[in-house]
């Protein structure tokens, strides 16, 4: 892997590849001393062991031992976190990595010492600092542990995520100077209540992130790094290149699958890229992609894996406590999108193997017939799951007591098993991609010898989808069976292949065990430190004006136009996420702005779900590991194949321009992340389906319209239709809107009447217009009041939460109800004012043509490029 390469820049060494990713994920100081190396092991052992713990869902030793509550477990989760941060992380380029300096050794205990703080002293603190009255020591203590901790950050992180945080802190201090925007100005915090907010409470570096980083991420980060300490990783990859390796670009399509896999168990879009990329991308350069091309395309789907459920660089978690809803719901309406993006990064890689007339490795296979494939294996797994599913519920309804001991003793069976046919088979290995002749892996010599690493995934979705249970208790019950696996997995297939050690395989699985409980501990350090920095952006959004008024602020950069907001809000999102790690990231963009598009939605009409809000917010956030100039996926990549880093970065984000389009389309048409589809009726099923299969054919299209080639290389006008058909398949409803309208308008005078007769599950919008609560300028937005509950129109008017006084020239609103949506809506206005907050404009949904008619015009346009190419076409197209 060493040497020159294109005379662009250096291609790494795989023991500097393996020390970028400890660098960036697990830390680069390697102690020489093993009394230290053991320290930082068996610290970090700790922790798992401890998380394992607090995440035991049966409580068995409550009796014996007292229970930690949440506002308890963060404290002792970042201790860990910032104590094993100073001493895996070296402060400097420059600094040892084979000793832990004094200095860093006294940042180490001091850190630890002040989060501990606010464990051991948990009682005083409620009595005195979150009661308004911090003492001196309390704020001397929170000093040094915000301090420490952006010092941690930097270390973990690079410096991002501390520059952040440190402006956050000084603008909600200061509130007021020459740097501060007018509309974004306050009063300022008093030193005692900045870090009383900020460490002391627990709604800022003890706060929500930072819980979901406790009790969420680090069992899934834990689950994936067992995974891939027992063999998974390998197992994914191999697997993808069996099945796709064949293809032309073949290489490159199994880098996307692989990846796609990988970021299942993956947090980390860097540790994805040079995990699978160490052998991807020679490969890909051997069949004809240029170092930039090979590297972007492994950078383009690792950094789509932070958008894969379930784990979703643990964004998942932390939007089912931002939003509100089921964390069901959040991969519901995350999945299609993730799919069919990496479906058409699959066609991209295809596009460019047929420009570029690239040979296949091996004898040349079919890529339709691969797809075939895969949907039929696809709908056998989902016939079966489901069958699972009402053998189980049968069970259940004969014989609840016995459903649980009957369905381990049959998971067990199932194990040993498929642990008996992977024995049978000869252990995977890695090839050399720089082999003068490559042989590709079978499939059926592959799939046979890791289905058992299916086994926990399975469990995963089983407690997530079918039990409905919580994140921490599936992924506990998961982590649990992945535990089993690990220490068992070798001392089976040595019992049958006879002639081994059992006592040899035995010591392997312990130690496989203790290295991943180890490298899972020490993944999550900058996790840990990130949300805990995290908290700090929450918090300053929560204490001062700053979440309120960017909202205004794009608004009036935006000139008010919908679409250019969103452009704008695309845009800081992306230069908030520079330099972050995808759950920072995520934190960051989503406090400050998810709450402005759906604001800014409003007052054009838009009606934008929170969620699809979120889902936009936080593309844009990872697309900042791309984007050059910081680009951190890019410059891992980079290091692999030897290319520039920074053309590296433009090419990815070219390749990545579906993931760039998505959230416009979502918001646009939330049904494309099945907002508003019930997929507990066979009906919602349906729907489904058919959105995934028109949402796929029409991101295939936006790929060959960007990419310049079709069925032949396309010329201006052929991608321009391409691009229009596209985005008809994808937001019909927009050509629909100009032709009819949506709504039917209804005078004010009549609302308490429409309300009455209005069917039962419809929706009336409400357009409101007012004061602005801060800044007394007449505002605007749209609200919509949905029609839950049978009953008179005074009735459904109070189950909704609105005031509403009829009066002569039109309808003025009081203050809603506290606690009800209404009155989270409203809160921008000002009821007490001289000027009345009314309901200017009432509309309901009316009845016009389906919005798929235009699918007809489309079809069209694309049968008229389809007939044009097919005239230069020179080979097949698939």
């Amino acid at each position: 892997m060493s040497g020159q390469n294109d005379g662009q820049g250096r291609q790494f060494s795989d023991a500097e590849l393996q020390d970028l990713v400890a660098s960036s994920d697990a830390g680069a100081r390697a102690p020489s001393s093993r009394a230290v190396a053991v320290l930082i092991a068996v610290t970090a052992l700790t922790w798992s062991l401890f998380q394992l713990w607090i995440a035991q869902p049966q409580l068995w030793f409550g009796q014996y031992l007292p229970v930690l509550n949440s506002s308890q477990t963060r404290p002792i989760h970042l201790s860990f976190a910032v104590f094993l941060a100073f001493l895996a992380y070296p402060a400097f380029r420059n600094s040892p990595r084979d000793r832990v300096p004094l200095a860093d050794w006294a940042l180490a205990l001091i850190a630890t010492g002040c989060a501990l703080y606010v464990f051991l002293f948990s009682e005083r603190l409620a009595m005195t600092a979150r009661s308004g009255l911090p003492t001196q020591t309390q704020i001397i203590i929170g000093t040094v542990g915000l301090i420490t901790l952006l010092e941690a950050s930097r270390r973990a992180l690079g410096p991002a995520l501390t520059i952040v945080g440190a402006l956050f802190i000084a603008y909600a201090w200061f509130g007021q100077g020459w740097l501060i925007p007018e509309l974004i100005e306050h009063e300022g915090l008093s030193y005692a209540a900045l870090i009383n907010a900020q460490w002391l409470d627990t709604a800022g570096v003890f706060g929500i992130p930072l819980g979901v980083s406790t009790a969420f991420v680090f069992l899934f980060v834990l689950f994936g790094s067992l995974l891939d300490k027992a063999g998974a990783g390998n197992y994914f990859i191999q697997l993808a290149f069996s099945g796709l390796g064949h293809l032309r670009g073949g290489p490159a399509k199994a880098a996307v699958v692989g990846s796609a896999m990988t970021g299942l168990i993956s947090g980390s879009s860097i540790a994805n890229v040079v995990t699978t990329g160490t052998f991807t991308i020679p490969l890909m350069k051997r069949v004809g992609f240029t170092s930039e091309q090979a590297g972007s395309v492994e950078v383009a789907s690792s950094v789509n894996g932070q958008i894969m459920p379930p784990v979703m660089g643990a964004a998942a978690f932390l939007m089912v406590e931002f939003i509100g809803i089921s964390y069901v719901e959040v991969i519901k309406h995350a999945f299609i999108p993730a799919v069919i993006s990496y479906i058409a990064l699959v066609y991209i890689v295809h596009l460019e193997a047929l420009k570029k007339d690239m040979p296949a490795l091996g004898k040349p296979k079919s890529l339709l017939g691969m797809l075939v494939k895969f949907a039929i294996g696809f709908a056998v797994f989902g016939a079966g799951f489901t069958a699972l599913i009402y053998a189980v519920g049968a069970l259940r309804a004969v014989a609840p007591a016995l459903t649980t001991p009957i369905t381990m003793g049959a998971l067990a069976l199932v194990y040993v098993l498929l642990v008996w046919i992977s024995a049978r088979q000869p252990e995977l290995a890695l090839d050399d991609p720089d082999a003068e002749e490559i042989r590709l892996p079978e499939v059926k010599d592959v799939y046979a010898t890791g289905l058992h690493y299916v086994l926990p995934i399975l469990v995963l979705v089983w407690f997530l989808m079918v039990e409905q249970q919580s994140p921490a208790k599936s992924a506990f019950y998961a982590t649990s069976l992945m535990l089993f696996i690990i220490v068992t997995q070798k001392p089976l297939k040595a019992l049958f292949r006879r002639g081994e050690s059992q006592g040899a395989a035995w010591k392997s699985g312990i130690i496989d065990l203790a290295d991943g409980l180890i490298a899972g501990a020490r993944n999550m350090i900058g996790i840990g430190v990130a949300t805990a920095a995290a908290g700090i952006i929450v918090a300053t959004v929560t204490k001062t004006p700053i979440g309120t008024e960017l909202a205004g602020l794009v608004e009036q950069l935006s000139g008010g136009v919908l679409i250019l907001m969103l452009v704008l809000v695309g845009l800081f999102s992306l230069i908030l996420g520079m330099g972050l790690p995808t759950t920072a990231n995520y934190i960051v963009v989503s406090s400050l702005m998810a709450s402005v598009v759906v604001s800014l939605g409003a007052q054009e009409g838009l009606i934008v779900p929170l969620i699809a809000a979120h889902l936009f917010v936080f593309y844009f956030g990872i697309m900042a590991d791309v984007t050059p100039p910081v680009g951190l996926a890019s410059f891992a990549a980079a290091a692999v194949s030897g290319g520039d880093p920074i053309k590296t970065g433009f090419t990815a984000f070219f390749y990545s321009l579906r993931t760039v389009a998505l959230p416009f389309l979502f918001v646009y048409n939330p049904v494309l992340i099945l907002y508003g589809v019930d997929l507990g009726t066979w009906a919602g099923i349906a729907q489904a389906v058919m959105v995934f299969v028109i949402a796929t054919f029409a991101m295939l299209l936006f790929a060959a319209a960007t990419q310049g080639y079709f069925l032949a290389p396309s010329r201006f006008y052929e991608s321009a239709a391409l691009l229009l058909v596209a985005f008809t398949l994808f937001v019909p409803n927009i050509w629909l809107n100009m032709v009819q309208s949506p709504y039917r308008e209804i005078p004010p005078s009549a609302f308490e009447q429409s309300v009455a007769d209005a069917p039962l599950g419809s929706r009336l919008r409400l357009q409101v217009s007012g004061p602005d609560f801060t800044t007394g300028a007449p505002s605007e937005t749209t609200l919509v009041m949905n029609i839950e509950e049978e009953g008179t129109a005074a009735e459904r008017i109070g189950a909704s939460g609105l005031m509403v006084i009829e009066e002569a020239d039109g309808l003025r609103m009081e203050e809603p109800m506290f606690g009800t949506p209404a009155q989270e809506k409203l809160g921008m206005f000002d009821f007490y004012a001289d000027t009345p907050v009314t309901v200017t404009a009432i509309q309901a949904p009316r009845d016009r043509l389906p919005a798929e008619i235009f699918y007809i015009p489309a079809l069209l346009l694309l049968g008229l490029v389809i007939m044009l190419q097919r005239r230069r076409q020179t080979k097949p197209a698939f």
